[in-house]
C-alpha cells in the first residue's frame, strides 16, 4: 500500500528536483546519469569521484566541503592533496539519498517527500551536514520536515516508518522510529470522527499511494460511520519490529485489549498465510485472504517464499514474527480467540520457537481451552520417534486449564471482558459447564489420536484420566475412544485391555453404548458383564422408585424386551459367562409381574373404599348432635304415653315393666 513515493508528487510534473527520463540518459537540473554514473553538466571538470555502492558520482570538492563535515575530515585527514576518489559504501539510504544530498550541496532544489525524508535525514547525519558549516543545512531542513509535516499526518507517519526498515540503526538512533510509532499510536487511539487526516479502512486497490484528492474523499466526516478497525490495514504493512513498537505505544495509551488482539490476528493473517485456515468461521481469514497474496511488501516475499530464498531465511523470519506476536498479545483472557492461539502454537512448535514463549502460549491456550475445536487440537508431533500427534502438549494444556479453573473458582470476582458485557454469561460463568465442554473435546481428541499405532496405553490413560470423573455425565465418548484404540491395537494383551477399560465407568454408558458393548468382541468378558449388571441396577432402581406409577411400568417394559433381544443376539462365545445375568433378568421379570398384580389389587381395594365413602357421605346430611336430639325427643314422647296408660289402669292390675330401648344409649353416644 505504501511502497510508492509519498503523496507529495506535485514536483514530478513540474520538474523541480525530481528525476525525468529521456532517450540518451537521465538529467535533472545540472545532473546527468549515464549507466551507473552521475555527472554534473558544467564546463568545470570534476575533481572527485564518490563511490556509493555500485553507483559513481563525478562531483567537485568545493560544494561538498562547504556543507559536509565528513567530506572535510576524509579529505584533510588523508593528507593527500591529490585524493580524488572516496568510497561511502556504508552511507544510509544508499545512492538515492546521496544523490539528493549532492544536489542540495550544489544548491539545487530538492523535493522532500514522506518516501525520501527518512533516508535523507540519515544521510545528512552520516555526512555531518550540521549548522556549524552553514546555517539552514540539510539536517535542520529534514528535521523540520519530519517534525512539522510528517508527524502531523497519519499516512506520512506510516510511510516514513515503513521506509525506516532499511535504515537501521540510524533511524533508531535519530528517534525517527520512536516518534513515528508514537504518532501512529496517538492517532489510532483518538476518535477518528474528530480527525481530519485520511484513513484506509479497506484493502488497497493498487500498489501506489493515493493522491491528495483521494485522501480528501476518504477522510471521515460527521455523516460517515467510522469502523473501529479503520487503522488495521495500515498498521499491518509494517515490519514486525516496527509493528511491535506501534502496538507497545498503543498499549501505553490505553486502547481496549480486544482491539489490540484483533489487530494482532489481522497482522498474523497477512504475514503468515500458513496460519490462516481455509473455511468458514476462521477469524480474520475473510478480511485478509484477499490481500495476503496481492500485497508486495519486502518481508512478505520472504514469508511467502520463492525459489531464490534459502529455507533458513524463511524459517528465521517466520520464527521472529511468531515470537514477537506472542510477546505482545494482551494478557486478558478474551483478547484473541483460542483457535488463533492454537494455530500459533502449531507453528511455534514447527519452527522451534523459544521454549519460554511456547510455555507462555500454552498457558494462554489453557485459559480458554473450552473455546477450542478438535481440528485445532490435532497438532502434529515434530519428533519422528514420537506419536503422530503431540499428545503430551494436549495434556499440558489440560493442566493449565484446570489450574485456571481452580483460580477462577477461588476468586469469583474475576470476570472476563465478555462476561462483563453480558456475552455468553450463562455458559462462561458456569465453571462445570466449561469443564464438561473440555471433557467432550478431550473424548473426541482421544477417539481421533487412538488410531495411531504408536500411541502408548500409558499416554492414552493419562490423558483420559486428566479430568475429574465428575465432569463427565456420560462416558459414551470415552467408550468410543477405547473401542477405537482396541481396533487400532489388535495385539493388545488381555491385562492391558482390562487396564484400558478402567478409564470409563460402565454405569455412565447410554443404552445404545451398552448394546454396542454387549456385542463388542474386542472388550474383555468382565467388562461386558459389568455393562449388563450396571444396566440391571439401573432398571431395578428405576422400578423401585416408580412402583405406583403405571407410566413407569410401561416405560421400562420395552427395555426388558430389548435386553432379551440383546442377549439372544450376543455371540455364542459369551453365553457361558452370562448364566447369572440371565437368572437375574428372569427374576426381575417375575418381580415385575408380581408388582403389577399387587398394584391392580391395591387399585381395586382403593375403588371399593371410595364407593363406601361416597355412600356414607350421602346419608350423613346433618350433624351427630341434631340426630341425637331428635332420637331423644322421640323416646321422651314414648315414655309419657306409657305413663298415661299406666294411670288409666285399675289399681288391682299388675303392671308389667317394659324394657327401655337399647337404641337410646347408642343413639346418644
Amino acid at each position: 500500500m505504501w511502497e510508492s513515493e509519498s503523496e507529495s508528487v506535485r514536483g514530478r510534473d513540474q520538474g523541480n528536483g525530481v528525476l525525468g527520463l529521456n532517450k540518451h540518459g537521465v538529467s535533472n537540473d545540472g545532473f546527468e546519469r549515464r549507466d551507473q554514473s552521475w555527472f554534473v553538466t558544467t564546463d568545470i571538470p570534476s575533481d572527485v569521484l564518490v563511490q556509493v555502492r555500485d553507483v559513481s558520482f563525478h562531483l567537485h570538492k568545493y560544494p561538498l566541503l562547504s556543507r559536509c563535515g565528513k567530506m572535510n575530515r576524509i579529505i584533510y585527514d588523508s593528507r593527500d592533496a591529490d585524493l580524488n576518489e572516496i568510497e561511502l559504501d556504508d552511507l544510509p539510504g544508499g545512492p538515492d539519498a546521496f544523490e539528493l544530498a549532492a544536489k542540495f550541496c550544489y544548491g539545487i532544489a530538492v523535493d522532500l517527500t514522506a518516501a525520501n525524508i527518512s533516508g535523507l535525514r540519515c544521510a545528512a547525519e552520516y555526512l555531518e551536514m550540521t549548522e556549524d558549516l552553514e546555517e539552514g543545512n540539510l539536517i535542520f531542513k529534514t528535521e523540520a520536515f519530519l517534525s512539522y509535516v510528517v508527524l502531523s499526518s497519519w499516512r506520512d507517519s506510516i510511510l516514513v516508518l515503513k521506509s525506516c526498515e532499511h535504515l537501521s540503526p540510524w533511524a533508531e538512533n535519530l528517534q525517527i522510529v520512536r516518534r513515528c510509532s508514537e504518532s501512529i499510536a496517538w492517532k489510532a487511539c483518538t476518535n477518528p470522527r474528530s480527525i481530519r487526516w485520511a484513513y484506509t479502512g479497506k484493502p488497497p486497490t493498487s500498489v501506489s499511494s493515493p493522491k491528495w484528492n483521494e485522501m480528501k474523499e476518504s477522510s471521515p466526516n460527521r455523516n460517515h460511520q467510522v469502523p473501529p478497525d479503520w487503522w488495521f490495514e495500515d498498521a499491518s504493512i509494517l515490519r514486525i519490529d516496527h509493528f511491535v513498537r506501534v502496538i507497545t505505544a498503543i498499549k501505553v495509551k490505553g486502547m481496549r485489549f480486544e482491539l489490540i488482539g484483533a489487530v494482532i490476528m489481522h497482522y498474523a493473517a497477512k504475514w503468515l498465510p500458513d496460519l490462516v485456515k481455509e473455511g468458514p468461521g476462521d477469524e480474520g481469514s475473510h478480511s485478509s485472504n484477499s490481500s495476503v497474496y496481492s500485497w508486495k511488501g519486502g518481508l512478505h516475499l520472504v514469508i511467502a517464499g520463492n525459489k531464490e530464498d534459502p529455507p533458513n531465511v524463511l524459517i528465521r523470519e517466520q520464527r521472529t514474527i511468531i515470537e514477537s506476536l506472542i510477546s505482545i498479545i494482551p494478557p486478558q483472557k478474551d483478547s484473541v480467540s483460542c483457535s488463533f492461539l492454537l494455530r500459533l502454537l502449531r507453528m511455534a512448535n514447527m519452527l522451534k520457537v523459544s521454549p519460554a514463549l511456547v510455555t507462555e502460549l500454552e498457558k494462554r491456550v489453557g485459559m480458554q481451552l473450552e473455546q477450542a475445536n478438535l481440528a485445532d487440537l490435532l497438532i502434529p508431533s515434530y519428533n519422528k520417534s514420537e506419536t503422530l500427534y503431540d499428545v503430551d502438549l494436549i495434556h499440558r494444556l489440560l493442566e493449565h486449564f484446570l489450574v485456571q479453573e481452580q483460580t477462577e473458582a477461588s476468586s469469583p470476582s474475576r470476570q472476563s471482558f465478555s462476561e462483563k458485557l453480558g456475552y455468553e454469561a450463562p455458559q462462561r460463568g458456569n465453571i462445570p459447564s466449561a469443564k464438561m465442554r473440555v471433557a467432550k473435546l478431550v473424548d473426541s481428541y482421544l477417539t481421533e489420536v487412538s488410531r495411531d499405532p504408536k500411541l502408548s496405553l500409558t499416554k492414552f490413560q493419562v490423558l483420559a484420566e486428566a479430568l475429574p470423573e465428575s465432569v463427565r455425565t456420560c462416558d459414551d465418548g470415552l467408550y468410543r475412544a477405547v473401542d477405537s484404540y482396541l481396533k487400532a491395537h489388535p495385539t493388545l494383551p488381555e491385562h492391558e485391555r482390562k487396564r484400558l477399560c478402567r478409564v470409563m465407568d460402565c454405569q455412565k454408558l447410554s443404552i445404545d453404548a451398552c448394546m454396542h458393548a454387549a456385542q463388542n468382541e474386542r472388550l474383555p468378558l468382565r467388562v461386558v458383564v459389568q455393562v449388563l449388571f450396571s444396566e440391571q441396577v439401573k432398571i431395578s432402581n428405576a422400578i423401585s422408585n416408580n412402583t405406583l406409577k403405571e407410566t413407569a411400568a410401561s416405560q421400562y417394559q420395552p427395555m426388558v424386551t430389548t435386553r432379551k433381544a440383546l442377549l439372544e443376539g450376543t455371540p455364542q462365545s459369551f453365553q457361558e459367562g452370562w448364566s447369572t445375568a440371565k437368572k437375574d433378568i428372569n427374576t426381575l421379570k417375575f418381580e415385575l409381574e408380581s408388582m403389577k398384580a399387587k398394584y391392580q389389587e391395591l387399585q381395586h381395594d382403593m375403588e371399593t373404599l371410595q364407593r363406601q365413602f361416597d355412600k356414607m357421605s350421602k346419608h350423613k346430611n346433618s350433624s351427630a348432635w341434631s340426630s341425637g336430639w331428635k332420637k331423644l325427643s322421640k323416646l321422651t314422647k314414648m315414655n309419657n304415653f306409657e305413663n298415661v296408660d299406666i294411670g288409666n289402669q285399675a289399681p288391682g292390675e299388675q303392671v308389667q315393666p317394659r324394657k327401655a330401648p337399647r337404641r337410646w344409649r347408642n343413639s346418644i353416644s
